[in-house]
């Protein structure tokens, strides 16, 4: 199982925890799914998956920095995937003795 694989099933059992299992019965996460459209996620819900994200990856995945400089159309948008790639980014830059990308 690749890194991205391994983060795309560490999120989408956060996402699952925040809007219920029942919530998504009829819906597949994967990289192409939206948060919005999608999931229908709230802010309420992205305060909780900031929580966890913080949590999950002891600090160094601040899902804040990433919508940052994002309008709120953008963020809107931002598919699962752009969150994967950004905590992978995050943590393997974080682990001692990987290789600088």
């Amino acid at each position: 199982m690749s890194t991205t694989d391994t983060v795309l099933g560490e999120v989408v059992e956060m996402l699952i925890e925040i809007v219920g299992e029942d919530f998504l019965l009829d819906v597949e996460i994967t990289r192409d799914t939206t948060f919005s459209d999608d999931l229908a996620l709230e802010s309420i819900e992205f305060v909780a998956l900031t929580e966890k994200l913080q949590r999950r990856y002891s600090g160094r995945v601040d899902f804040a920095a990433l919508v940052a400089d994002m309008d709120i159309t953008e963020i809107m948008a931002m598919k699962v995937g752009t969150l994967v790639a950004y905590v992978e980014e995050r943590t393997t830059v974080a682990r001692p003795g990987s290789r600088a990308r």
